[in-house]
């Protein structure tokens, strides 16, 4: 018991340390919450700081990531490589401690976390992956994989709409292996919880097939042990709500005042004074503590998981090979076979989509997805039936209307090593952006689609028609977005997005048939964001460029130019934001500099056009919102026509003179 106090008041003092250097923090949970994460690590989570990616490790999301002090001090005393000098680090320009956890930038970090209601989300998507890893290769006395996913949450992580979505389908999955730590203590940062909310937290998560358990004391290690146990010995998965005091310990006890600001220093001077030692000082006890506790534990279940896959190697090598081809994502597709497309054809570009990621499915056993009630739509649907109690295998999720927790669940499947893909039509990316944004943060690769993507969306009007949305994509770093003119690039963009394994991409798709009219493109490039579809006849008096569906009225425009004595070269640009990530030489190749006669057409809001169209140059876009009417008349109504296009490059040329 002295050791384990002694261990615990350690793991507070190092946190508020952390918080009064840096003059920059978030105390109280460090203080309220360190029982429930000493509990985790040294007793209950099986993971091996020696191998912070093992794939069998129990998984950890600090979704109320404002306490990342607690959790690098843990990562430290357990010997996670995260020395006193990170922590003294802390919050600091290039430290591996940054404000919240970072996946990638700290060792034992699982997933970037502090926007509240992304970690319950991307907890259950971590808590599927299990699943069906589980269920696709375990075999009687080779438990390949067999971990759980825990989380742990706050009060303002329960009052967001992303966090009831994503508990409302755990539930429905019983995704028994996902538990979540629920850090109870009445405050939040305007004042009491009761201000803003005064739900019954066990009825409500009962309701939605949750198990709850209640801990009343939030000090007591030995009850929060055993509700853990008593959660994974469960067939749902589990809240258990442990009754917290923030700030405990401080000057500020219970007060939302110790929620975002250092404690004042005569606490943590007292604090350390209690504990023995100079600031950020451990003992040699408390790290050996610390070393049986974790670090040697998990070793123990490191080398006995080592084994099983030894002998699961050995007597399943086909489904170990297959297991290891997942796990790096590492399949051969040809993607100029897998659909056949042709210059005949005129298709909606969402049908090549849902065609591709059929043709995938069947080689990519990591490929898992689905849309947001909205497959018959979207044609985005993942294969081998529905993922669901009865078929853990499926790999299609029915994510119902959810749209942001879909892009929350994909980016903890991408962080468990599996291969999402997740669609809904494009008006609705705004729901997702959230998620999105947490892809680029982590370079997950995960695949968005998203169809019905312009005011042809017609009949169903403007609350359904995209207008702003592909400027908001473009504007996200570390995400490549394609707008594909037809058939061959979407095949193209599919192809991108699977070789893109250290980024998101999105995909955005017509409604409506488009014809085949980029046969010979190329993928050296296309992957480079843009390329020269239709080349000038002789000498080049302009440029017309587009993406997506205008890419047909760039190339019928230019043929009408050509009569009446212009000649143009018509550029496709599906990724605008990778086109502009191109070295200048490339663009200048595409859009010669001397060609200042330049319109651009584009169904949507069009700002990212501006860098490559120059003084001279027209942008046919749409600058309000749509209207209710079939998508042809609409089309032309905005005036997507050809003569549009035609004076519009006349008018650029007077002004170029």
């Amino acid at each position: 018991m002295k050791d384990t106090m002694k261990a615990l008041e350690t793991l507070r003092v190092l946190s508020v340390e952390q918080v009064h250097k840096a003059k920059s923090g978030h105390p109280g949970i460090a203080l309220g919450a360190a029982p429930l994460i000493y509990t985790l690590y040294t007793k209950i989570m099986n993971v091996f700081p020696g191998d912070d990616r093992w794939v069998n490790r129990d998984r950890f999301v600090m979704a109320a990531g404002h306490g990342s002090a607690l959790l690098y001090s843990i990562l430290h005393l357990s010997g996670f490589g995260i020395m006193i000098s990170d922590l003294k680090n802390f919050r600091q320009l290039g430290s591996i401690t940054p404000g919240h956890p970072e996946r990638g930038d700290t060792p034992g970090v699982d997933s970037t976390s502090g926007p509240l209601g992304q970690g319950i989300a991307i907890g259950t998507g971590m808590a599927i992956a299990e699943e069906y890893l589980r269920g696709r290769f375990n075999k009687e006395g080779l438990p390949l994989i067999d971990h759980y996913t825990y989380v742990l949450c706050g009060d303002g992580d329960l009052q967001e709409g992303v966090t009831q979505e994503a508990m409302s389908l755990a539930g429905h999955l019983r995704l028994s292996r996902l538990i979540v730590l629920y850090d109870s203590n009445d405050i939040q940062l305007d004042g009491p919880v009761k201000d803003t909310t005064g739900e019954d937290v066990a009825g409500k998560y009962r309701a939605m097939g949750w198990n709850h358990i209640l801990v009343s004391d939030g000090e007591n290690i030995s009850e929060i042990e055993k509700a853990v146990i008593k959660a994974k010995a469960s067939d749902r998965p589990t809240i258990i709500e442990i009754k917290t005091v923030i700030g405990v310990g401080s000057s500020l006890a219970g007060s939302h005042k110790s929620h975002g600001s250092p404690l004042p220093a005569e606490d943590v001077k007292k604090m350390r004074a209690a504990l023995g030692g100079e600031h950020f000082e451990v003992s040699r006890e408390v790290y050996d503590y610390f070393r049986r506790a974790v670090y040697e534990r998990g070793r123990e279940k490191y080398r006995d998981w080592e084994k099983i896959k030894t002998d699961y190697q050995k007597e399943f090598p086909e489904e170990f090979a297959l297991f290891e081809s997942i796990i790096k994502d590492e399949f051969t597709i040809d993607f100029e076979e897998i659909i056949p497309v042709s210059a005949d054809d005129a298709k909606a570009t969402r049908e090549y989509g849902g065609a591709v990621i059929d043709a995938v499915g069947k080689i990519h056993a990591g490929l898992i997805g689905g849309s947001a009630d909205l497959s018959s739509s979207t044609k985005i649907k993942g294969p081998d039936g529905s993922f669901g109690e009865g078929n853990r295998t499926g790999r299609n999720i029915n994510f119902g209307v959810r749209e942001h927790v879909m892009g929350a669940i994909s980016n903890g499947l991408a962080l468990h090593g599996l291969r999402p893909v997740c669609g809904t039509f494009f008006v609705f990316s705004d729901y997702m952006k959230p998620a999105i944004r947490m892809s680029a943060l982590m370079s997950l690769p995960v695949i968005y689609v998203f169809t019905h993507d312009s005011v042809a969306v017609g009949e169903d009007g403007p609350t359904h028609q995209p207008v702003e949305q592909l400027t908001m994509l473009r504007s996200v770093p570390n995400l490549t977005t394609f707008r594909p003119a037809d058939g061959y690039e979407t095949k193209l963009a599919f192809r991108y997005a699977f070789e893109n394994k250290n980024a998101p991409t999105a995909i955005v798709l017509t409604r409506q048939a488009v014809p085949n009219v980029a046969p010979g493109v190329a993928f050296s490039s296309f992957g480079k964001g843009g390329y020269v579809l239709a080349y000038e006849e002789k000498t080049i008096d302009g440029i017309l460029m587009a993406s997506g569906s205008e890419v047909q009225l760039a190339l019928q425009a230019k043929r009408e130019l050509l009569a009446r004595g212009f000649d143009v070269r018509v550029a496709s640009i599906p990724s605008l934001d990778l086109f502009a990530r191109q070295e200048r030489e490339y663009q200048n190749s595409v859009l010669p500099e001397n060609a200042t006669a330049r319109v651009a057409i584009e169904m949507g809001e069009g700002a990212h056009w501006h860098k490559f169209i120059g003084p001279s140059g027209i942008l046919i876009n749409i600058d309000r919102f749509g209207a209710s009417a079939p998508g042809k008349q609409l089309i032309e109504s905005y005036g997507f026509t050809v003569n549009h296009i035609v004076e519009a490059f006349i008018r650029a040329v007077n002004k170029k003179s």
